[in-house]
């Protein structure tokens, strides 16, 4: 499969990012939590460490 530039993906700070117009020609979810995912798919992501601070600790509980 040809990719087009401006149409299949641009390049952001030296990456490549999939268009909606590629994902949806691919025709399946990769599950990777691409930007511009037409399948809805969001990917969780979790703190890495535990909250510095009171003020994190109570963001993540309100």
């Amino acid at each position: 499969m040809k990719l087009e530039e401006g149409k299949d993906y641009y390049i952001e700070d030296g990456m490549y990012v999939f268009t909606e117009h590629f994902l949806r020609k691919r025709a399946y979810c990769c599950e990777n939590g691409c930007r511009h995912c037409p399948y809805g798919f969001k990917k969780i992501t979790t703190p890495s460490s535990p909250p510095d601070t009171q003020s994190e600790r109570d963001e993540q509980t309100s």
